[in-house]
């Protein structure tokens, strides 16, 4: 079964909820990064759940004027005005009065949503309310989803993607810094209004599969996903995009596959997954990579003072320096310095010396700054300036180096 819905040979629905998915997934990986450099991630929260009241009133006038209340276009389209009106009244609070960003998006938040809630309770007692099948629009609900729904979100992810691709580097550059983008010339305030536009676009065209609850996962762990991998920030708009587009497939092939199971949490359960996976195994930025480099950096520290210790003559008793100077062939079992080990260790007595003098020296300042007891001294000086500190200490020149 799931390989038949990774092939999209499981059925016309289960095709038509693969493609959309993964279609949104890039969308609002793409549109999410930009929110997230912006540190900005909470603001997708208050606009998804702006978009309830959008729904519950499109619904209701479509219902008042003898239409299908159950209509996508027009659904999203009530809930695009609401969340635009949710957007703008958090930005007028941000702007004109005392309030935070953060306290203005609980504000818009919690007042959106408890009006929807208060709509929804209300359409439920209508004759068709029963039957309307609006609260899909919180967790989401891909069941009987229609060609002419998938062609909505299709058409509305592509158009969404295509406006980011246009203004990304404006969008780069208020993210990264908006003082400077300021003084470049660049309306920051309306590039921010876009920003906040390509994301409510984003949380309206998703609402269908994932819903408005989740669509907030979508948008945000992509990003944060494929941060963990690179620095640069047009990769990781890519790798966003390639991350919530396989996290949109997948989750649709599994959901399709398996009875019962709702698209929208899957879709960004399998995203948590790839969050997860990139969290422990990124090689930069991952934890397995942190863990191995303080693993090494024991072990130099170790060497190093084990080093010390045989060049003063002094025993060593700590079994796991002992293994570490026997392993890289510094000293024998009995803890007694080899001929090799010999060098290392007047090597490394010497250049403690160096940087003892080097620390005293205010010319070498910013030098000093970089002394850890781990870094080599002809990192960081000249033959000539060594030549010159090893005249100072006096004894011999050569060290094995």
């Amino acid at each position: 079964m799931l390989w038949d819905a990774l092939t999209l040979q499981l059925g016309y629905n289960a095709t038509l909820v693969a493609i959309g998915a993964t279609l949104l997934g890039i969308s609002a990986g793409v549109t999410g990064t930009f929110l997230f450099l912006r540190k900005r991630a909470l603001v997708s929260d208050a606009i998804s759940h702006a978009t309830l009241p959008g729904v519950c009133l499109g619904f209701m006038a479509l219902v008042a004027f003898g239409g299908d209340g159950r209509n996508l276009i027009g659904l999203l389209a009530g809930s695009a005005v609401s969340a635009w009106v949710g957007l703008l009244c958090m930005n007028w609070l941000t702007r004109h009065t005392r309030l935070a960003e953060d306290a203005a998006v609980g504000a818009i938040l919690s007042v959106f949503f408890g009006l929807g809630i208060v709509l929804l309770t209300v359409i439920q007692t209508m004759g068709v309310g029963r039957q309307a099948g609006l609260e899909g629009f919180l967790l989401g609900s891909t069941a009987g989803m229609l060609w002419a729904d998938a062609l909505v979100i299709a058409i509305g992810g592509a158009a969404t993607l295509l406006l980011v691709m246009i203004i990304r580097r404006p969008m780069t550059m208020v993210a990264f810094d908006p003082e400077y983008a300021a003084a470049r010339g660049l309306p920051v305030h309306r590039i921010d209004l876009a920003m906040m536009g390509l994301v409510m676009a984003v949380t309206v065209v998703g609402l269908k599969i994932v819903g408005l609850i989740l669509i907030v996962a979508l948008l945000i762990i992509p990003p944060v996903t494929a941060r963990f991998w690179t620095d640069r920030s047009g990769r990781v708009v890519l790798l966003a995009g390639l991350a919530g587009g396989l996290a949109g497939y997948l989750g649709a092939a599994m959901s399709a596959s398996a009875p019962n199971l709702p698209t929208g949490p899957i879709i960004v359960l399998v995203s948590f997954g790839f969050f997860a996976l990139s969290l422990l195994l990124a090689p930069v930025r991952g934890v397995l990579a942190a863990v191995l480099r303080q693993l090494r950096f024991q072990r130099r520290v170790h060497i190093r003072q084990g080093l010390l210790a045989l060049a003063q003559g002094q025993k060593i008793y700590e079994p796991l320096t002992l293994r570490l100077l026997r392993r890289a062939g510094f000293a024998r079992a009995d803890g007694v310095a080899t001929e090799i080990g010999k060098a290392r260790a007047a090597k490394a007595l010497r250049d403690e010396k160096r940087w003892e003098i080097v620390r005293a020296d205010q010319m070498h300042e910013a030098t000093a700054a970089l002394y850890d007891g781990l870094r080599d001294i002809e990192t960081v000086l000249t033959q000539d300036q060594i030549a010159e500190i090893d005249r100072q200490i006096g004894g011999p020149q050569e060290v094995l180096a």
